[in-house]
This record gives structure tokens, C-alpha cells and sequence, in this order.
């Protein structure tokens, strides 16, 4: 009998496949992406998902809260709730979570060392090409959410939609955020495009949730909806909000959807996430239809606990320090809007690493109207773009721009720089937040 793997070797095997976290645009197009290879190993591991209650959600943003946000429901609901998401803060584990436990060290190895055979003797053959970093943990995580016998599973999409390795399940319910532009050299320039490859993920007949979305976005995914007679709920028609308040714990907001009203408190801040739980309130509607057992105090109470790390999150006072991962113009323009909603400062210092794939122009003409100094930095990640390569987008006559080596080095930086009215945002990639986090809170990221 072969040597078993421990935490460190399964991880470093999985990151050795094909992974398209190194190299999105080589590999997510549709000649390297053939879904029969997922289904294979699926097959090969007993199809796992055949069994579960799957949610499957899909959109540019919104997607992890959204997820966040329903999971905490059914969890409360007394479901056993799976949660796949991506990507990660500290460990690589927080993607493969059982009612909000990441997958153990112990567990993960397992469950790859189950996966690597059938993955070896695919690839060898590689008619369908060739198993990915991100389908081989998809295949493992189905695996162990089976071997766990969760009820729920809340199931983000990894990029776009119809080609990623998630499209193989057939969900209780599809969920699709709102639509912005983001890895337009993977899934197309326009919206409609993209819009396109997002709704890839709606089944023949399964209902599908859609947040609030332009026009042309609409059009596409309602088209593709009627195609496949999948009812559409439309958010903000079906299901509307409106705020009640808020402080800078958290916001109250009621939300009224086809058949109930629900007075909400929630730990999460900004605009986008009334409607972020709106798309949540709707998903569960459709759910409870179908006859899960969710009730509406479950609902409210769901919401009170949600926990979503990364996301407008208070890493320090005087001066404040607030951490978020907006990764595009869309979520950095929310972010701004956030803050100039939420918080009094004087000057705001930037602290802004992106991924090599980002439209960092975008972002940048978004956050430089409230910025004084941009600390531009970039995170471990093997796709984080360098600061230099970056700074043309915010050099400005009236803006301070610096580089910094490490997130770490960066957050020092802009501490020396703020005064205590200050504020200090940390932004752009999730994996710089989750640099910044471990930084002030002794969180180790893990490297892999």
C-alpha cells in the first residue's frame, strides 16, 4: 500500500494540476474546457452529488454573500448545509466548509487521496483533456459533502458559469447576482457576453433567482430562461427592500417578496447587500415552496448571524482600518459609496493589490476621488500583479502613489502615513485582505 498523503503533500499535489488560477486565460476558454472529464471522475467516485440539495449560484458579485446569507438560514433551519465557495481568506480549507467548519487538514488529504487515482488514470488518457486544480477539489468537496450527508448545499461557481467544473450538478434552485464587467478575456467584452456564460448554469425546468440587472443582462439570461422552461424570479419586481437603518456594526432592512414580509438585522454593510439579500430571501422563498422546512424566524434569525469575513470589516480604530475585497470598477465604486455612507474620516490612504487578470483601470478611477495616497502592494498569490505594473492607473497629479513588497510592509506603511482621523482602506484582491487580516490578527494565510 502507497504512502498516505498528509495535509501539505494533498495540497501541494492538487495545486500541481492544471490549475487556472495560475493562468485563467490559458485555460478557461472552450478548448480546454470539456465538463464529460468532471463527470467522469464524478462517476467514478459514485456520484456523489446525486443526493444532495444543491443551490447553485453564479453572478460577478454578491456571490460569496449571497452564499453566506442562505447558508445561514438553512443552517438555522436545522439543515446540515455544505458550502463550497472561492476563493479563500487563510486557508485553502474555508472553500470545503459543513455548517461553517472548514473541511479538517485530516479530511482534505482523505478525500484527495480518494480523488488523485481516478484523476491520474483520466489524465493519462486525457480524451476529455485534462483535470484542473479547481475540478478535482470540486469532485473532492462533492465527495465529502456526500460522506457528511449534508441536506444543503450552497454551491458557488469558481468563474463564469457554463464551462465551470460546478455546472455538472442539477440544483433545487439557480441563483444569479448581479452581472458586471470582470474577466472579460475569459468570458467576452460585452455584457451580453458575459451575462451568456453566467447564465450557463440554468436548468431545463429548475427555477432561477436573478438579482437586479441592466437591460441587456436581463434579456439574455430571460431569454435563456424561457429556453429551458426555467421560471425567473426577478428581484427588485418580485422581491423589494428597503433600508430601516444602520450603524457600523451592521444595517436593518425590510424586504417584502411574493409571499412574506421580513424585518432583517444583519452584520454586513453597504447598499449591495440589501440586495445581495434580497436575491437570498428570494432563493429561500423558492425553496420553502418546494416544501423545505424554513421558517420565517429562522429567516431572521439566519441573517443576524451571518458571518462573512472580508468584506467591509473593521480592522482597527484611530485610525480606522477597514478591509475589502472589491475586486472590480463595479464593487470598487460600492465600496466608496460605502464608505462615504457609513464612516467620517479626513484623508483616506489606499491600500490596493489586484490580480494580474483585473482591469486595475477601473478600479482605480473609482477609489482615487476619496484617496490622498495609494500604497499599491501585491499579495503571496502566483497571480498577483506587481505594484509597478499597476501604478500608471492611479498616478495623479494630487495623489501620493508608493510601492510596497507585502501586504504587511504596506499596512505599516499607511500607518505612519494617517493621522487618527484618517481612514485606511485595504482593497482589491481577496487574497490582500486576507494578508492584511493576518497582519493585525495574527491570522496565518497559507501559501500554496
Amino acid at each position: 500500500m502507497g504512502r498516505t498523503l498528509d495535509y501539505r503533500s494533498a495540497l501541494k499535489y492538487i495545486s500541481g494540476l492544471t490549475n487556472y488560477e495560475k493562468s485563467l486565460k490559458e485555460l478557461y476558454s472552450p478548448g480546454n474546457v470539456d465538463l464529460e472529464r468532471v463527470r467522469e471522475l464524478l462517476r467514478r467516485l459514485g456520484s456523489p452529488e446525486s443526493g444532495l440539495g444543491i443551490i447553485h449560484i453564479a453572478g460577478t458579485k454578491g456571490k460569496g454573500s449571497t452564499a453566506a446569507m442562505i447558508s445561514s438560514v438553512l443552517q438555522k433551519a436545522g439543515y446540515r448545509v455544505g458550502l463550497f465557495t472561492s476563493p479563500h481568506l487563510h486557508t485553502f480549507r474555508e472553500r470545503v466548509q459543513v455548517n461553517r467548519e472548514p473541511i479538517s487538514e485530516k479530511d482534505f488529504a482523505r478525500g484527495i487521496e480518494r480523488v488523485k487515482p481516478h484523476v491520474e488514470e483520466l489524465n493519462a488518457v486525457g480524451e476529455h483533456g485534462y483535470i484542473t486544480t479547481f475540478e478535482a477539489l470540486t469532485a473532492m468537496a462533492l465527495l465529502y459533502f456526500a460522506e457528511k450527508k449534508v441536506e444543503a448545499l450552497v454551491f458557488e461557481v469558481g468563474v463564469g458559469g457554463r464551462l465551470d467544473a460546478t455546472n455538472v450538478v442539477t440544483p433545487e434552485v439557480s441563483v444569479i447576482t448581479s452581472i458586471s464587467r470582470d474577466h472579460t478575456e475569459l468570458l467576452g467584452e460585452t455584457l451580453s457576453e458575459i451575462a451568456g456564460e453566467k447564465a450557463g448554469i440554468i436548468k431545463e425546468g429548475v427555477p432561477v433567482v436573478v438579482a437586479p440587472q441592466g437591460p441587456e443582462v436581463e434579456e439574455v439570461i430571460g431569454t435563456i430562461a424561457r429556453e429551458r422552461g426555467a421560471e425567473m424570479v426577478n428581484v427588485g419586481r418580485e422581491s423589494v427592500w428597503r433600508a430601516l437603518g444602520h450603524d457600523t456594526r451592521g444595517q436593518s432592512l425590510l424586504i417584502r417578496d411574493f409571499e412574506n414580509e421580513y424585518r432583517l438585522s444583519m452584520p454586513l454593510l453597504g447598499d449591495h447587500q440589501q440586495e445581495n439579500a434580497a436575491t437570498a430571501i428570494a432563493a429561500l422563498t423558492v425553496l420553502r415552496r418546494k416544501g423545505w422546512n424554513i421558517s420565517d424566524s429562522d429567516i431572521t434569525d439566519g441573517f443576524a448571524d451571518i458571518r462573512w469575513a472580508g468584506r467591509m470589516e473593521e480592522l482597527g480604530r484611530r485610525p480606522l482600518a477597514i478591509a475589502d475585497g472589491a475586486h472590480n470598477g463595479d464593487s470598487a465604486r460600492r465600496l466608496r459609496e460605502a464608505l462615504l455612507k457609513y464612516y467620517e474620516f479626513g484623508k483616506a490612504v489606499l491600500v490596493v493589490g489586484v490580480s494580474a487578470d483585473k482591469n486595475v483601470e477601473d478600479i482605480a478611477s473609482e477609489l482615487l476621488p476619496i484617496a490622498s495616497t495609494v500604497i499599491l502592494t501585491r499579495s503571496r498569490h502566483m497571480r498577483a500583479a506587481e505594484p509597478a505594473d499597476i501604478a500608471g492607473a492611479f498616478t495623479r497629479p494630487d495623489i501620493i502613489v508608493e510601492t510596497m513588497g507585502s501586504v504587511k510592509e504596506a499596512l505599516t506603511r499607511a500607518r505612519e502615513i494617517a493621522t487618527e482621523e484618517d481612514l485606511i482602506c485595504v482593497t482589491g484582491s481577496l487574497f490582500v485582505v486576507g494578508e492584511a487580516i493576518e497582519a493585525v490578527k495574527r491570522v496565518p494565510v497559507e501559501t500554496y
